[in-house]
C-alpha cells in the first residue's frame, strides 16, 4: 500500500534537491567565514578589474589632453585621487559582500535545517515500516 505521507515528503525533498536546494547543499560544504571570505576575494578581484578597465577607458578618452599636458600634470595628485577612489570603491563593495553573502549563507542554513528535518522524518518512517514488516514476516514464518 502506498504511504501518502511518505510520498508527499519524498516529493518535497526531490523538489528541493533539484531546485534551490542544489545551491544550498553546495553551500553546506563551507563554513560561513570561508564562504564569505571566498566571495570577498572574488569581489575584490572583480572591482579591481572593473576599475582598471574604467581607468583605461578614461585615459584613452582623455589621451589627447594627457599627451599635450604630459609635462604639466601633477602625477602625485592624480595618483592619490585614483588610489583614494579605488580604496573607497573596494571598501563599499567588500562591506556589501560581507553583508550580502552572510545573509545568503544564513538563509541557506535555514532551508537546509528544514530539509534535514524532513530527512529525519523520512528515516523514522522507513524504520517504522521496516519494524512492522519484520514483525509481520516473523509471524508468517512461525505460523507457516
Amino acid at each position: 500500500m502506498i504511504n501518502i505521507r511518505k510520498t508527499r515528503l519524498m516529493t518535497k525533498l526531490a523538489l528541493y534537491e533539484t531546485g534551490e536546494g542544489r545551491e544550498d547543499i553546495r553551500l553546506s560544504k563551507y563554513y560561513k567565514t570561508d564562504y564569505v571570505r571566498l566571495h570577498i576575494l572574488k569581489t575584490i578581484l572583480a572591482v579591481t578589474v572593473g576599475y582598471l578597465l574604467i581607468l583605461l577607458m578614461v585615459a584613452l578618452y582623455k589621451s589627447e589632453y594627457l599627451i599635450a599636458q604630459a609635462v604639466n600634470l601633477d602625477y602625485k595628485a592624480i595618483g592619490v585621487t585614483v588610489l583614494v577612489i579605488y580604496v573607497v570603491l573596494v571598501t563599499v563593495y567588500v562591506v556589501g559582500a560581507i553583508i550580502g553573502y552572510s545573509i545568503q549563507y544564513d538563509l541557506s542554513r535555514g532551508k537546509l535545517t528544514r530539509y534535514f528535518r524532513i530527512l529525519k522524518i523520512m528515516k523514522k518512517i522507513y524504520r517504522e515500516e521496516e519494524g512492522s514488516g519484520t514483525a509481520a514476516g516473523k509471524e508468517e514464518e512461525s505460523n507457516g
